[in-house]
């Protein structure tokens, strides 16, 4: 049974959609923005956007009872590709070896005007 997961310590849903949907041992989460957890931004800069994506991210991992340790592929959405190496940067100072399975895609444009989405699946931890 499907149970959806939601968290203050993460922006709300900008729509009908959950934070995150735990299936048995899955937890899928939806693309963070970077918006600060009461909703406002996104806030100024991709190096500045990228750390709030990952703390939403890392907050709403959490509170579907996972981390970033137990993420086993994400989805990197982002503006303009030349920011690639910058959010590679910061992306890889918050996980670990053996590094999720990941696509890095450019869009035309993001929700709120963002730079910078990225969505996960994570194995729960037993």
């Amino acid at each position: 049974m499907k149970e959806a997961v939601a968290t203050s310590a993460a922006p709300a849903a900008i729509g009908p959609y959950s934070q995150a949907v735990r299936l048995g041992e899955w937890l899928y989460c939806s693309g963070q923005i970077p918006l600060t957890p009461d909703g406002n931004g996104p806030v100024a800069g991709i190096e500045a956007q990228t750390n709030q994506v990952l703390d939403n991210l890392t907050a709403v991992l959490e509170g579907g009872g996972a981390s970033l340790s137990n993420v086993v592929k994400t989805t990197i959405f982002l503006t303009d590709l030349a920011d690639f190496q910058t959010v590679n940067r910061l992306y890889a100072e918050r996980f670990a070896e053996p590094y999720p399975a990941r696509s890095t895609i450019q869009v035309a444009a993001l929700p709120k005007g963002a730079a910078v989405e990225i969505e996960a699946i994570a194995r729960i931890s037993s």
